[in-house]
């Protein structure tokens, strides 16, 4: 694992990974979506934070093909689209201004399609007018994302730099394709840490209540992995009538799996592995920060909204 204060490393994998073909994965919708899923699942149990680069690079291209243009050559890309605590950009009279906050790469990308308002806007970062707080993030977890606030100083946008129509960027049907690519980096977490907890566990003799905790993170990663698979042939098959409602009950199932792993966990391991091994720790922080990009009960009680309504349970 990466030091916490040091994305560097992160930067060179990242590179790497895009330079050997790794990060060229099939488009979703493609008839392939599980095994893009996979892949991004991988890349999660590997690190959490460069699967968080990876996915944002491999989404913006997915966006770009959807939209029908072309990546630059040999450019790292990420999505910047939070709007968190009234922030975000804003595209008016041809500039883009106003802050972005948790811009994965903000010291280490070369683009980025960024929401401003509802135009999705491509920016060569390293132009100038674009300011990183490197003060922005705090957290141990996934620290080494290199995720910071990015604030745009009148940044000139022309009509060749906006991607789609307004709206398009949500409303078109990989946004929710690419929720589920975000969920399967997320199970790739819980398999990383499981995967500590087994070798931890061979290493001594386990007891009923360390192997009925590890039964139990097991069930319910094989569970969500059941949830993805269908979900991802169904988009391939074009049969999921609702695309956006199973991408939300995928991070929901996939979040539910991270919360039990991350309760489980340190009660099969104690105290020890995580004050004394630095891999298990950062596995454990990336985990506790990545999925809270999951709403919690916001988010379910929005999923319950839509059943109520439309009354549709199975």
């Amino acid at each position: 694992m990466t030091d916490v204060l040091d994305a560097a490393p992160i930067a060179t994998s990242l590179r790497r990974l895009a330079g050997d073909g790794t990060l060229e994965l099939p488009l979703p919708g493609g008839g392939h979506t599980w095994d893009r899923w996979t892949a991004l699942r991988g890349l999660g149990a590997r690190d959490l934070a460069l699967a968080r680069l990876a996915e944002g690079h491999t989404d913006a291209l997915a966006i770009l093909a959807e939209a029908g243009r072309q990546p630059v050559p040999d450019a790292l890309y990420g999505v910047w689209a939070a709007k968190s605590g009234g922030t975000g950009a804003a595209l008016e009279q041809g500039t883009l201004s106003g802050t972005v906050r948790f811009c994965s790469g903000a010291h280490l990308l070369d683009r980025a399609l960024v929401a401003a308002g509802d135009l999705l806007i491509e920016v060569d970062l390293s132009r100038d007018g674009i300011e990183r707080d490197g003060e922005s993030w705090q957290a141990i977890g996934m620290a080494a994302s290199d995720s910071a606030d990015v604030i745009f100083h009148d940044l000139l946008a022309g009509p060749a730099d906006v991607i789609g129509a307004p709206g398009w960027y949500v409303s078109r049907p990989g946004f929710a394709h690419g929720g589920g690519g975000v969920a399967a980096v997320w199970l790739g977490g819980c398999d990383g840490i499981v995967d500590d907890v087994v070798t931890y566990l061979r290493a001594r003799r386990a007891d009923e209540h360390q192997l009925a905790h590890l039964g139990a993170m097991h069930t319910a990663i094989r569970a969500a992995e059941a949830l993805l698979r269908r979900t991802a042939q169904a988009i391939d098959e074009g049969t999921d009538p609702d695309p956006p409602r199973s991408a939300e009950i995928c991070r929901a199932a996939v979040e539910a799996c991270a919360t039990g792993v991350l309760d489980r966990a340190p009660k099969v391991t104690g105290p020890t592995p995580l004050c004394r091994d630095r891999s298990f720790a950062q596995r454990m922080a990336d985990l506790l920060v990545y999925v809270r990009q999951q709403h919690a009960e916001r988010d379910l009680a929005g999923l319950g909204r839509r059943v109520l309504e439309d009354g549709v349970t199975r």
